[in-house]
Order: structure tokens, then C-alpha cells, then sequence
């Protein structure tokens, strides 16, 4: 069943997926530990992809693809031209900076998708890197959610920018399309709408 949920003019339905995600290599990396607690969220701007994985990364000689940052950023020459034909886009994962992405693509809306992986859908740094990407950076192209996307997450995330979602595969994505219509009028200004409700209704005098 399809799981990718596509925005065009603010309707969402089910769509065809063209891109073609390009993953790291596994690695043994040992779980790290806080007051005999694993800890779960990999700190910001923590190192966590080693340089075996970016030269061992695979990627298709042809078709649509977003790659992860470590490796558009280390293999970027050998990416050039197909970043010219706008078959390269770019994701990354909570902990990762945009400023990285930022500092090597200096006009990002050459990349036609950024997408923002998610390992648990309780780490809602999704939702600033949506917001930053579309306010400060003034990205204007597919903004993507994938990894652990869950239906009640996918009305925030369009506030905050995203336009596709990749919905967490043992979920129905059908259903989740209805909750991007769980709110009629959301009282705070965001990406989507930045006017907050007060300034948007005249109750009169």
C-alpha cells in the first residue's frame, strides 16, 4: 500500500513516490547511556555518521534521489551534475545541522526535496527544522517527513511547512490524511498560516 502523502495547494491525498531514498550503511554504534538509561535522541549537531558509511554508501546511477547530508556533502563533485537536472535532493535526521546543509548548498531551493528523517516520533525537532528551512532559509520546494511518521503528528507538520509524508509503514496513510482536517482554525500563526486567529477574524466593536 502507498504511504506517501503529497500537499498540492493545501489538498493532501495519496500519491505516487518518484525518489528514491538513499540509506547509510549499518553500523555497530554502542547505545550510549545517562544514569544507567539508555538515551534515545542523539544529541544536536552530534557526530554520528562515520567516513566508512559515506564512501560505502550506494548510490543508483540513475532515477530520482535524496541522499543523506554527510554524504551530499563529502560526494557533492561526484553529484554536480545530477544536482544540475534536479535529480538530487537532500535528507537529514533531527540531530544533524542545517547549517551544514546551508554552508555547502548555498542556494537550497536548487534541491528540489529536502526531506527530514524522524527516528521516534517523539523527537519534535522535526517541527523547528520545518519551520527554520521555510522562515530563515526561505526554502520554497518539497519539504518531506519520513522514518517514524505517525497520523496525529501530520497537521503539525503541515503548520510547520512539510508538504509530503512518508507515513510509518504498519500505518494506513488513507487515515491519516484526515487528520490534516482534525483542526478548522488553529488560533496560533505558523508556516502555513502566519496570521494567528485574532488577526484574521473581526468580531467587531
Amino acid at each position: 500500500m502507498n504511504s506517501l502523502i503529497q500537499l498540492k495547494n493545501g489538498v493532501a491525498s495519496l500519491a505516487s513516490d518518484d525518489w528514491t531514498i538513499v540509506q547509510l550503511p549499518a553500523t555497530q554504534v554502542e547505545a550510549r547511556k545517562q544514569a544507567g538509561k539508555v538515551v534515545l535522541f542523539k544529541l544536536t549537531g552530534e557526530e554520528s555518521v562515520t567516513t566508512e558509511q559515506i564512501e560505502n554508501t550506494i548510490i543508483p546511477a540513475t532515477g530520482k534521489i535524496i541522499v543523506p547530508l554527510s554524504v551530499f556533502i563529502a560526494r557533492h563533485r561526484e553529484l554536480a551534475n545530477r544536482v544540475a537536472e534536479n535529480e538530487v535532493g537532500v535528507w537529514l535526521a533531527t540531530h544533524e545541522l542545517l547549517e551544514h546543509l546551508i554552508q555547502h548548498q548555498t542556494d537550497i531551493n536548487e534541491l528540489p526535496i529536502i526531506a527530514i528523517f524522524v527516528e521516534r516520533f517523539a523527537d519534535g525537532r522535526i517541527f523547528s527544522l520545518g519551520t527554520l528551512l521555510r522562515s530563515r532559509y526561505g526554502y520554497k520546494n518539497d519539504l518531506r517527513a519520513f522514518g517514524d511518521v505517525l497520523r496525529d503528528q501530520l497537521f503539525f507538520l503541515k503548520r510547520g511547512g512539510f508538504t509530503s509524508f512518508v507515513i510509518r509503514a504498519d500505518r494506513s496513510a488513507a487515515d491519516a490524511i484526515a487528520s490534516l482536517n482534525d483542526f478548522s482554525q488553529p488560533y496560533q500563526g505558523a508556516v502555513d498560516e502566519p496570521r494567528p486567529v485574532f488577526q484574521r477574524y473581526n468580531r467587531g466593536t
